[in-house]
């Protein structure tokens, strides 16, 4: 899929980009495989703001997406590529042979027409969903279970794979995009391939009303809020935080501080961080 540039008839337009969307096959959605989206602007069910900068936006429906592909020996057609307003990654269309409908996320190089399959049987082709055990080492893989059953949870969003390293024993080592080596149940399950949209981190916003467009509320620096609504505020003109590191506005420190758990009990799953270092036993 390819990047579209625009002419620069007005400022937002000069550095504007977008995809051209040249996979996508149909902008009209399986009725039966959408719902609903609730919009909450990032308020919890006491109406408190918990995710600041969320609300607004485009209404769009939500696709329900196959994440676990069960059903096992069928296969299934790819009828359409379609957009998904929800994610980075395009969707697919598959009708099943005893004509079941799914969405299902696309990989890179899946087209109209053909057939994909799920389970112990199906072969090492592009979509076709597989156990990390029947899967051969150094295959680069997609929607990946962190637990047997749950469906898929890591690998996900546009242009990401990862890649099988091992197999030993009860777990399989696999390399995610971020560079963390991470062992996984070898009975997870994984599709083959790399989730296509890959020119997707490409794109120029261009514009601010693009992002309300997204849903995406303003951001505004705690340096040019008063003291009472900021750590950061206060002082005369451009001043520094005066604080030995940036803080939340609640006082937290901020910005590079690592939040995760050392007893976490993952952590004996990861065999090395994304930074390159190897996590104590």
């Amino acid at each position: 899929m390819g990047i579209k540039k625009f002419n620069p008839y007005t400022p937002s337009r000069r550095h504007m980009t977008s995809s051209d969307f040249s996979e996508i096959t149909t902008n009209k959605p399986e009725k039966s495989l959408t719902t609903s989206l609730k919009k909450n602007a990032g308020r919890n069910n006491q109406g408190k703001i918990t995710v600041r900068h969320h609300g607004g936006g485009s209404r769009r429906k939500y696709r329900i997406i196959d994440f676990k592909r069960k059903k096992d020996g069928i296969p299934a057609t790819v009828k359409s590529i379609e957009y998904d307003p929800n994610r980075t990654a395009n969707i697919a269309l598959i009708c099943y042979a005893d004509g079941e409908k799914a969405y299902i996320l696309a990989p890179a190089g899946l087209e109209v027409g053909q057939t994909v399959m799920n389970g112990s049987t199906a072969e090492i082709n592009v979509g076709n969903c597989l156990a990390l055990e029947d899967i051969p080492v150094g295959t680069e893989v997609h929607n990946i279970e962190l637990y047997p059953g749950k469906g898929g949870q890591l690998v996900r969003s546009a242009g990401n794979s990862a890649q099988l390293m091992a197999k030993e024993g009860k777990y399989a080592t696999l390399r995610l995009p971020s560079g963390e080596m991470r062992m996984v149940p070898i009975i997870c399950r994984a599709t083959i391939g790399q989730i296509g949209n890959a020119d997707h981190g490409l794109i120029n916003i261009g514009k601010a009303g693009r992002k309300r467009h997204m849903g995406i509320r303003p951001t505004v620096r705690g340096s040019v809020m008063n003291p009472n609504d900021h750590p950061h505020g206060g002082g005369e003109g451009k001043t520094g935080i005066g604080r030995p590191g940036p803080v939340t506005p609640w006082g937290k420190p901020a910005l590079g501080l690592k939040t995760r758990k050392k007893n976490k009990q993952s952590n004996k799953l990861i065999v090395r961080r994304r930074d390159g270092k190897a996590l104590a036993k």
